[in-house]
């Protein structure tokens, strides 16, 4: 293909090309011969399909598994949840007096990219971050294990469920401040 003129590959790109303005400086330069029928690529502000289209993108919420009827968002690292830590989640979820159906779930791949404001528009009053989450919403959090309030949400940070599962003391040290989160009496 490197031996095709720009005659014959008018035959195979059948649309308009364009240069950034630095490689056509660079080939003018250069003194190229292809560039006597080229013209100035378009401005890209002038585009109004992709301000559309960005703003289409930022309008699209973020996706939370479950019902999510009580504003309780459980944010795990875990790309997916493995029966038995599942299990150990529902059985804690049904200790603090909820049920699987009335919060959300949340793995941190889903939260890649999105901004605060798109985490705030979900509207949790209450936030389980379990394990390493790639999102801003750590610079809210403080200490693992600690009840922590911000405008009218309460966050708890804690390992990743998978790793809770497999330690009892940190099974013991989770119900703790579970408790204390959801006021819950010994």
């Amino acid at each position: 293909m490197e031996n095709i003129s720009i005659h014959h590959l008018q035959h195979f790109i059948t649309e308009d090309l364009y240069l950034l303005k630095n490689d056509r400086d660079q080939l003018l330069e250069e003194k190229t011969p292809i560039l006597k029928n080229i013209s100035e690529p378009p401005v890209l502000a002038e585009i109004p399909e992709e301000k559309a289209l960005v703003a289409e993108i930022k309008a699209e919420p973020i996706q939370v598994r479950g019902n999510f009827e009580k504003g309780v968002l459980i944010l795990h690292e875990e790309e997916s949840l493995k029966p038995e830590v599942m299990d150990m989640l529902v059985k804690m979820i049904n200790a603090v007096g909820h049920s699987m159906n009335e919060v959300g779930l949340l793995n941190s791949a889903s939260l890649e990219g999105r901004t605060m404001e798109d985490f705030k528009n979900l509207n949790a009053h209450t936030v389980l971050k379990f394990g390493r989450i790639k999102h801003s919403v750590n610079s809210v959090l403080t200490a693992m294990y600690e009840v922590y309030s911000e405008d009218e949400t309460e966050y708890l940070s804690a390992d990743a469920l998978s790793v809770i599962a497999e330690d009892k003391n940190l099974k013991k040290k989770l119900w703790t401040v579970l408790q204390i989160l959801f006021n819950i009496s010994k």
